[in-house]
């Protein structure tokens, strides 16, 4: 595995090179995590792919150009986010490639499949949030009120934590998340990541005639991978849209929503 930098007049984008085969994977990885999360595909699917995993904005090293609250504020547009890649593809010569997303990074991998369906061979989603971001997050992201709240409270240095026990104390949240929530903004930095994911990314809302239009248009192979104990990302919240999908399986693992493992590499294997 080795890593490199990509700029632009946008950002300068960390990601991390593996794998040697001739297809190319581009990975975008969860909340809280950073482009090696896919590392060990390499073991089973490095002979096959060349990996590039992206620390995606506000993870790890990836930085804006201008990552102020203001330039937050302001958002990220698909057709900006496709002109981003298409850029990058442009530096590493890639004309092609498939996209591996987990989580979070589903919202990536939609957003690209609305925009440039041309330059996508296969779509491979594991806990596709972007069918079913949740109540609150939508509120706190495009919602203007809720934004506001949530700038004020991750901003404050106990307005984020108190919040938590709020809805810890009226079961909004069980004790588990409460700890997941917790380690995600314990300092200021975390909590101003997590503000800035939020905002920054509530234009990629995913846009479900577009994109099943444009996965059948260009006959794009997809597989939506769930975990049969994942209580954020149930397999229910496919129901309406993959049965829509020419080319679409739906695939139900026995994996939590933390199923990036040995186990998942060795279903995705097998589904390519």
């Amino acid at each position: 595995m080795t890593d490199h930098y990509f700029s632009n007049d946008l950002v300068v984008m960390h990601y991390y090179k593996f794998g040697s085969g001739a297809k190319k994977m581009f990975c975008f990885h969860g909340y809280g995590m950073h482009g090696r999360q896919f590392k060990i595909l390499e073991e089973s699917m490095g002979d096959q792919y060349t990996f590039y995993g992206f620390d995606l904005f506000f993870h790890k090293e990836t930085r804006l150009k201008d990552q102020s609250v203001a330039a937050v504020k302001q958002g990220i547009s698909k057709p900006q986010l496709a002109a981003l890649f298409m850029d990058f593809c442009e530096s590493v010569r890639v004309e092609r490639f498939s996209i591996l997303a987990y989580s979070m990074g589903s919202h990536y991998a939609t957003s690209l499949v609305e925009e440039i369906p041309e330059r996508i061979e296969e779509l491979f989603i594991a806990a596709p949030s972007s069918m079913k971001p949740g109540r609150i997050l939508t509120f706190f992201s495009a919602n203007r009120l809720g934004n506001k709240v949530l700038e004020r409270m991750a901003l404050s240095d106990k307005g984020m934590t108190g919040f938590l026990s709020a809805l810890k104390k009226a079961r909004i949240i069980d004790q588990k998340a409460y700890d997941i929530l917790w380690r995600e903004i314990s300092s200021p930095e975390l909590r101003f990541s997590f503000y800035a994911c939020a905002s920054y990314m509530r234009f990629m809302k995913l846009d479900a005639d577009k994109f099943v239009s444009m996965l059948n248009r260009h006959q794009i192979r997809s597989a939506f991978i769930f975990g049969a104990r994942d209580k954020s990302y149930p397999p229910a919240i496919g129901r309406i849209l993959i049965p829509k999908i020419k080319l679409a399986r739906q695939v139900i693992i026995d994996e939590n929503h933390d199923m990036i493992n040995r186990n998942f590499a060795k279903v995705l294997s097998g589904l390519l």
